[in-house]
């Protein structure tokens, strides 16, 4: 049924111009969505009855006053399934809001009445025990993620399946922002194995869908291997990362191919491969010059700049570093991919500061390094704690124990709320450069402290 509640709302904008109206009032709040046309679509043919919790609270900061109700919605409880609780449970620590939110993955497949059939139909069964499989069991990177084709029922994908894989695409992607990735893995196995088994056994006369589903199998791949890779499973990452680009190339969808080869440089710089990672940023931006976005191509070339100061090449790197800010100081553009939402003036002066880590440039690292994080919304925890955690380095061995030691104390702050073991580690390599200062009275209480700091497990 419509909502004919929303489209009234929206008045004389169109779904395009509304849809970056709710992105900004996202940021005025400190939420990030990744509304877009399609997402103003669906809203206004009734499709989505009640939006997540991030939209639920920009919407009511947009229309201050209103309820869910009054926005033509229905109420929570009506729509998942999970009772009052949900709408008035107030939640007060960080692991009961993962496990609350990250419920999101589970409903964005099981909620709908197709979906759960076809989850069932194709083994992945009911969703009482997907929901229990993805928060507990782990998640098999050597195993099958779909049903043979010999033994997988073949059945017609339609919005909701297609709708559903991209929601959790971007649920992935919001909750890791905040919490980051150790907490996020397990859970968001059982979407992947489902998105990739839709795809498998499915059959559509649309192309559009087929593409849709393409694209959204894909990039739900690559964000659960950005999760193995910032939890530390490499492996798996790069297991992830080439299943993507597998169905880039299937699908002929140059999008995600640049975006597999971006991450794979990303990974390929981060295990000391240094050579594949100008290779393959060099192969994502050939791939990328198919589409109208100077920044995702600014991206690239910063993957290009990190890989060239892995091998040491400074020239190389300061020619990539300076191609990278044009492209990035030609602006946005209409065909920015959604998941390069994050990438603003914060993670380009990150990554222009790994860069001169890498080629031992401390000093200079660490002025990018801080410009990152004072530029970065603390919102964002996990990107807070990056940048953060690479100035502590940075500082360290340029020669600043003390200010190295004060940063560090905000990181210890920070991890209390995100499980990134990538930040950890940085952090444990900051205080093996800082243990011939730890007699300075600076210096000794970080030391202490990270001493008692447990390192939690890879969730």
């Amino acid at each position: 049924m419509p909502n004919n509640d929303f489209r009234r709302l929206r008045g004389s904008r169109s779904p395009a111009e509304f849809a970056a109206a709710v992105r900004r009032a996202a940021r005025e709040i400190g939420e990030q969505v990744a509304c877009d046309a399609r997402y103003i679509g669906r809203v206004e043919a009734g499709e989505i009855r009640c939006p997540n919790y991030a939209y639920e609270r920009v919407f009511l900061h947009m229309f201050p006053g209103l309820t869910l109700s009054d926005l033509g919605f229905s109420a929570r409880e009506t729509v998942r399934g999970r009772g009052a609780r949900a709408t008035t449970t107030h939640v007060t620590t960080t692991q009961s809001n993962i496990d609350e939110e990250s419920d999101v993955l589970r409903r964005a497949f099981m909620t709908s009445g197709t979906v759960t059939m076809a989850a069932a139909s194709l083994g992945l069964g009911t969703a009482p025990s997907a929901s229990a499989s993805s928060t507990s069991a782990p998640f098999d990177a050597h195993a099958p993620t779909a049903p043979t084709a010999s033994t997988a029922p073949r059945r017609r994908v339609g919005e909701a399946e297609v709708s559903a894989v991209e929601d959790a695409v971007r649920q992935i992607r919001l909750l890791d922002d905040r919490h980051g990735a150790d907490g996020l893995y397990k859970r968001a196995a059982q979407p992947l194995r489902t998105a990739y088994a839709l795809l498998d056994a499915s059959t559509t006369s649309r192309r559009s869908m087929a593409d849709r589903l393409h694209t959204g199998a894909g990039e739900l791949a690559l964000s659960v291997g950005w999760l193995a890779h910032d939890s530390g499973r490499f492996d798996d990452a790069r297991s992830h990362y080439a299943e993507a680009l597998a169905t880039a190339r299937v699908a002929s969808d140059p999008a995600l191919e640049a975006h597999a080869f971006s991450n794979s440089a990303f990974l390929a710089r981060d295990t000391g491969r240094p050579r594949e990672a100008v290779r393959a940023a060099q192969a994502g931006q050939r791939a990328a010059r198919q589409l109208a976005s100077p920044r995702l191509l600014s991206l690239l070339t910063l993957r290009e700049a990190g890989g060239w100061a892995g091998l040491g090449d400074r020239a190389g790197c300061e020619q990539s570093l300076a191609r990278a800010k044009t492209l990035f100081e030609r602006g946005t553009a209409h065909a920015d991919p959604e998941w390069m939402s994050f990438f603003g003036e914060a993670e380009l002066e990150g990554l222009e500061a790994q860069c001169w880590s890498a080629l031992g440039d401390w000093a200079r690292a660490a002025r990018h390094a801080r410009r990152a994080a004072a530029l970065q919304d603390p919102h964002f925890t996990r990107n807070l704690a990056l940048y953060s955690a690479e100035l502590a380095d940075d500082l360290a061995r340029a020669g600043a124990p003390d200010e190295a030691a004060a940063v560090g104390e905000g990181v210890l702050d920070l991890l209390e709320e995100v499980q990134s073991s990538r930040v950890r580690t940085m952090l444990a390599e900051t205080t093996r450069v800082l243990l011939p200062h730890r007699r300075s009275p600076s210096v000794a209480p970080f030391l202490a402290r990270h001493a008692t700091v447990e390192p939690r497990g890879r969730g």
